[in-house]
């Protein structure tokens, strides 16, 4: 009898047979050598059995049915792969120990725990507990394999995950979906990450702009010139700000207060993936989704870094001399000379600030192997680049900062200075070769708009005589407006995720709400995902949209009085609680037996709510076009499961249509209406392809304007996004009238 090992994926199969028996024949479906049999599942080999599969009545969705609480949750095979489960079948058969090397993790555990129950396989099992590919690591892994009883409680937190989710999911969806004649998804992390959204863009959609007015002086000293915020509450009445820019300018002044201090600016923490995922969306535009598979092939096909799907930013003792081997493999790479600039006695088995077994669980930090880099693809290459520099940083000092602060009073006026000057780049040397972020100057308070915390920082020395006066040689009225809150992008509402959606910036709380945000790190991305393609968000460049069909379900969530499911704070809890049941410090059955109550409950309240109208499920994005840019808006996604209801009407027929005035294409006739994205022709079927995007230039058009663009060819003068993304002045132009192609008029 052989030791059968089953791995999560054929690839992972195959590295594990050349580190332990490269001798070993391939069978296609699986690799035989003279003591062990390697398999693989194929992602999910198995799943939960449909409503159907306990009574036939389910087929059909009745709300009269519901809820649907099984005493005991079946199991079915997935009908593409059921050849490879019976492989595995077989060859148990021949095996009197079982060996579970699929992916260190949640999901990884439950896939194996699905094969166990599905095929009844009761030989002993020892768990392969590994961080990375490579030969060495997987052979180390099988000299110290593990105990599977060490990893039950992993096994019951992962089959309550799956089953809370069929419970919320298949009740809720049944329910809304029946009461309001629309397939509505609903989900116990995907509803309150919507939620989220629709918060934010109702935040957005209801905030009015208020216009202020800063005063700038600028001071010189000598040889010595620098710039300083006037300090008062923010101001809305202009002529009072000008009054006080005429009193001060060019007169003497004096130095009310100089303080000078030395900061130091630490490298920012390791990676996990969803700090690697944020990341990767703000730079270079990757869905979350995108990163993780990038990530995925990092890790299994070329072996370069350790596991991705990890939520810590740390190591362990154990990692420390792997960080000094991968520094070494590293030299003659094109990091070569940032290898030769790395002190290695930085990383130490006492640098809390990289080592803290304390705060690594599953898999420590995402960090790059000793394998050399070759082969990659553009993307691969750009996400690897940034682990591997972020890895690079640890071996360098922190950056080092004077700081200078200046209040300068001026005819009993104050104003403030906070000059950064730098005196050590230290690790911050590893991106001197990358571009330089646009913006010297930063906001250290939580209105970024708020000039008053305006740091300069400067690379050339800055000092003042405190005992000396000043002059005042100019003061410049700036007129700026408030800003409302930004629209999610994946990264930013990555972070959200979580935080369960609480406003956190300090990274130390952070990572105490990492067991309670929602889902997983290794799931959000999944969950971004299914929101796009069930039609509840779209994505609008980076910035990520709620639409008609998204809005409605939360209304209709809330209506019925199921708070609670749009509860991304509620929701952050139960992760909690699953995360507290792998521990073992958590009761599985009473998890699942409040997650029943409540399936029950949302039947119960949607069984009473009256019907939502067909119409306000409807999109109303106008026909497609040229936007602003002159580039026509990206495709709109395939909807999983469109509903009947708004398959059969035009995205661009809005429901309760808005006319703003007359189209200006010449023997038109049509009528330009307000949609969700933007302002399309009524005339569209027949072909007219004018439309005015809403979003344009770095505004938010009204009615107004597009009124006076469709008859005057013009709006009045506007604080604008310029082309080249740099914000300034001009009208919005109608430059084609046969398209709505639109432009800037300085």
């Amino acid at each position: 009898m052989k030791t059968l090992i089953i791995a999560e994926k054929p690839d992972m199969g195959r590295n594990i047979a050349a580190a332990i028996d490269p001798k070993a024949k391939n069978h296609r479906s699986y690799i035989e050598g003279e003591h062990y049999i390697i398999t693989w599942a194929i992602g999910h080999l198995i799943g939960l059995a449909e409503p159907d599969a306990y009574d036939d009545r389910y087929k059909k969705w009745n709300i009269n049915d519901l809820p649907i609480i099984p005493s005991k949750f079946k199991l079915v095979p997935n009908k593409k792969t059921i050849d490879q489960l019976k492989v595995i079948g077989d060859l148990a058969k021949r095996s009197n120990m079982l060996v579970n090397s699929c992916d260190a993790g949640r999901e990884g555990q439950y896939i194996f725990s699905l094969i166990q129950r599905h095929l009844k396989l009761n030989q002993p099992v020892k768990r392969l507990w590994i961080s990375d590919l490579t030969p060495e690591t997987i052979r180390k892994g099988f000299a110290e394999l593990r105990e599977g009883a060490e990893y039950e409680n992993l096994t019951r937190a992962a089959t309550a995950r799956s089953e809370a989710d069929w419970l919320i999911g298949m009740n809720g969806s049944r329910a809304f979906t029946t009461k309001h004649n629309v397939l509505l998804s609903v989900g116990r992390v995907q509803t309150p990450v919507l939620a989220l959204i629709y918060d934010r863009q109702k935040q957005i959609e209801a905030f009015s702009s208020l216009k202020f007015f800063e005063l700038e002086g600028h001071f010189s000293q000598n040889e010595m010139t620098y710039r300083a915020m006037w300090q008062a509450e923010r101001m809305t009445d202009q002529a009072k700000v000008e009054a006080i820019a005429a009193k001060v300018k060019g007169k003497q002044g004096r130095i009310a207060s100089y303080e000078v201090k030395e900061t130091k600016e630490y490298p920012f923490k390791l990676y996990d993936l969803t700090l690697l995922q944020r990341e990767a969306n703000g730079k270079y535009a990757f869905s979350a989704k995108k990163t993780l598979d990038t990530a995925q092939a990092l890790y299994e096909k070329h072996k370069v870094i350790s596991y991705p799907r990890t939520n810590s930013n740390y190591v362990t003792e154990q990692n420390i001399p792997e960080m000094h081997k991968t520094l070494n493999a590293l030299q003659g790479t094109s990091y070569d000379e940032l290898v030769k600039g790395a002190n290695r006695s930085l990383v130490h088995k006492g640098n809390k600030f990289i080592c803290n077994p304390t705060k690594v669980e599953d898999h420590h930090a995402i960090l790059p192997t000793n394998r050399k880099a070759n082969g990659l693809s553009p993307d691969e290459q750009k996400l690897y680049d940034l682990i591997v520099r972020r890895f690079l940083s640890q071996f360098y000092p922190p950056a080092e900062y004077k700081v200078h602060t200046v209040l300068t009073e001026v005819e009993n006026e104050m104003f403030k200075t906070t000059v950064k000057e730098l005196l050590s780049l230290g690790w911050k040397v590893i991106y001197a070769d990358q571009k330089k972020e646009k913006a010297k100057t930063t906001a250290k308070g939580k209105d970024k708009e708020d000039a008053e915390e305006e740091e300069i920082e400067v690379n050339e020395p800055f000092s003042i005589n405190a005992e000396e006066g000043i002059v005042c040689t100019d003061a410049v009225v700036k007129e700026k407006d408030t800003q409302p809150p930004k629209h999610y992008t994946e990264g930013t509402l990555l972070k959200a995720m979580e935080s369960a959606g609480k406003q956190i910036e300090d990274e130390d709380v952070r990572d105490a709400m990492k067991d309670s945000g929602l889902g997983t790190p290794a799931t959000r991305a999944a969950t971004i995902e299914r929101l796009k393609n069930v039609g509840y968000i779209d994505m609008q460049g980076k910035k990520i949209q709620v639409t008609q069909k998204g809005r409605t379900a939360i209304e209709l969530i809330r209506g019925a009085g199921i708070d609670l499911l749009t509860s991304p704070e509620m929701t952050g809890l139960w992760e909690r609680r699953l995360n507290e049941i792998s521990r073992g410090t958590a009761s599985d059955g009473q998890f699942m037996e409040n997650v029943k109550k409540f399936a029950t409950m949302i039947v119960d309240k949607v069984r009473v709510q009256s019907r939502a109208a067909k119409t306000s499920f409807e999109s109303e994005a106008p026909a497609s076009g040229k936007g602003a840019s002159g580039k026509p808006p990206s495709a709109p996604r395939s909807r999983a499961a469109k509903p009947k209801a708004a398959a059969q009407k035009s995205a661009a027929a809005p429901g309760t249509p808005s006319v703003i005035t007359t189209c200006p294409r010449v023997g038109c006739g049509g009528s330009i209406f307000m949609g969700r994205k933007g302002y399309g022709c009524s005339h569209y079927k027949e072909g007219c392809k004018f439309v005015i995007w809403k979003e344009s230039f770095g505004r938010s058009l009204t009615d107004s304007q597009v009124k006076a663009l469709v008859e005057k060819g013009k709006t009045s003068k506007l604080k604008l996004e310029l082309q080249d993304g740099t914000p300034g002045e001009g009208r919005i132009v109608l430059r084609n009238i046969d398209t709505g192609e639109l432009a800037i008029e300085q």
